[in-house]
């Protein structure tokens, strides 16, 4: 029995003197172990953990006062900037909502700040010398892109509000996909919406980029909804299926989510009959 397997069983303790010397014989790596160091050691390790945690503690708290303090200053700036007249300001307003809205920031600041740019130009008018000085379409169709990621009730009513005076096909499309990602239908006001923009664009040579992002939207609509969408939709579709003023890959788009569409309202139909 070596000197390790002595001092586990017991041994050592029965032969001090004999420990003594053999010992002294042994290399310094055979040597017991000194219980003292590694126990000192423990409680040392406890000691500095407990401080650790209750440092910790302390260091959230101000974290939490700290995140409130920081959502604050960030309220105000994208308060401020997006309320200034030059188009740098505004796309510097709309760096910090998308990194806010990105960090779960979906305050009242922020969605105040994302209606005022959205109608830029549209019902907030800066004139001079009886000009319009503030039309930023570029700028609108930012925000409704953000409005779309805040995902809210009042986001979609924003858009629609947008939607009804926008003159600008680009801005338009990215509405539409917006109010498609948002999801929300009630009464048919969405829907009724895109399809009224989409008309009355019709009525002049239309705009294929918006009648595709429209047809999306009717789709992802209708599936957000249980399959559900007005005749209004449905009119709308058909139209855009048989213009002459779209192509044929938009045309049988507008056949396939027409199809679609009647497939759903006929499941259905079956599973409420």
């Amino acid at each position: 029995m070596n000197i390790c397997e002595k001092f586990f069983m017991g041994s050592l303790f029965q032969n001090p003197a004999g420990f003594e010397k053999d010992f002294e014989r042994r290399p310094a790596f055979s040597r017991p172990v000194n219980l003292k160091k590694p126990l000192v050691i423990a409680v040392l390790f406890m000691v500095v953990t407990m401080a650790w945690t209750q440092q910790s503690a302390a260091e959230e708290e101000l974290s939490v006062e700290e995140s409130y303090l920081q959502q604050s200053i960030e309220n105000m700036i994208i308060r401020d900037q997006s309320r200034a007249g030059g188009r740098e300001e505004k796309l510097i307003a709309l760096e910090y909502i998308e990194d806010a809205i990105s960090r779960g920031n979906t305050s009242e600041a922020v969605l105040s700040a994302l209606e005022y740019l959205s109608l830029e130009g549209l019902m907030n008018k800066t004139r001079e010398n009886g000009r319009v000085i503030n039309n930023f379409p570029d700028i609108r169709k930012r925000a409704v892109t953000d409005l779309g990621n805040l995902g809210t009730p009042e986001a979609k009513n924003t858009i629609i509000r947008l939607v009804i005076s926008e003159p600008e096909p680009m801005v338009l499309t990215e509405a539409f996909k917006s109010l498609g990602k948002i999801g929300l239908n009630e009464n048919g006001e969405t829907v009724n919406a895109i399809a009224w923009v989409v008309n009355r664009f019709e009525s002049g040579m239309g705009d294929e980029q918006m009648a595709l992002s429209a047809l999306e939207a009717f789709e992802i609509l209708a599936d957000k909804n249980g399959g559900a969408i007005n005749n209004t939709a449905i009119t709308t579709i058909s139209r855009i299926a048989t213009s002459s003023h779209y192509n044929r890959i938009i045309r049988d788009q507008a056949r396939m989510v027409l199809d679609k569409l009647r497939l759903q309202a006929a499941k259905a139909y079956s599973r409420n009959n």
